[in-house]
């Protein structure tokens, strides 16, 4: 899934309203703003700042917050819980995503009389420029707060050339899958001499045991084989569980796209 599909799009009235959104925010030195969204959205770099507050461990819960390593900016991208940390494994995998960063932003408005602060949970930056705002609903869905927010986050994305989503979670199965690729997403396993070979091998489609065996030492290929489908150098059906027989074949990186 490319970063901008099942994106929320606000209505007209929504993305009229954003003009009086606020956005506060924490620069790479940590010094606090907060400007009019308009202004700060063209031309702030929010990847690069840190979560507008920080992720509170919450004592008995399986899933603390950590750190993902993103093959798509090279550092570490701070999590605060575990729904977050799959949609960013999803979005670091994703063609279209040139940054990530996970809640460096919250939003300020002014609704029925009351001050409201949202700050959507991800944010990607798209290779367009633009910027995609993400949060997380859980297996039973949006709360009835976070979809009248998702509402308002959805229009202020708009107005800017933005998008926003409210992400469900995802199939297990596509998951699981992607989860065992990122564990081969660092460089390290791009043996340059095995990814020319395994671009030939594949040049059609074949089953992934038969051109390992092929090349030679399984130690040394399977890596690079998982590397090359996190990379979206080579394509094989992620809806489905991955096997050494599954079916492979030569993609770009955007046909590799989950």
């Amino acid at each position: 899934m490319r970063a901008t599909d099942g994106a929320v799009r606000g209505g007209g009235d929504t993305a009229a309203d954003a003009s009086r959104i606020d956005v506060c925010f924490r620069d790479p030195l940590e010094r606090a703003h907060q400007v009019p969204w308009f202004e700060a959205a063209q031309d702030t770099v929010f990847e690069d700042c840190p979560a507008v507050r920080p992720f509170p461990v919450r004592y008995g819960r399986r899933v603390a917050p950590g750190w993902w390593w993103s093959s798509t900016s090279g550092r570490l991208v701070a999590y605060g819980a575990g729904v977050m940390r799959t949609q960013l494994m999803l979005l670091d995998r994703d063609s279209a995503v040139v940054a990530l960063a996970c809640r460096p932003v919250e939003l300020v408005w002014r609704q029925g009389g009351k001050v409201v602060r949202h700050a959507p949970q991800l944010m990607a930056r798209l290779e367009n420029g633009s910027g995609l705002l993400v949060d997380c609903a859980g297996r039973g869905g949006p709360s009835a707060r976070l979809a009248e927010r998702a509402r308002v986050v959805a229009g202020a994305a708009e107005a800017v050339g933005w998008c926003y989503r409210l992400a469900e979670p995802p199939d297990p199965v596509l998951t699981a899958n992607v989860r065992w690729l990122a564990g081969y997403r660092h460089p390290r396993h791009a043996a340059g001499s095995w990814m020319s070979a395994l671009v030939e091998a594949f040049s059609s489609p074949r089953s992934a045991v038969e051109v390992v065996r092929e090349l030679g030492d399984p130690i040394a290929v399977w890596p690079v084989v998982f590397h090359a489908l996190w990379a979206g150098v080579l394509s094989v059906r992620l809806d489905e569980p991955l096997h050494e027989r599954a079916v492979v074949s030569v993609a770009g990186r955007e046909a590799g796209a989950a």
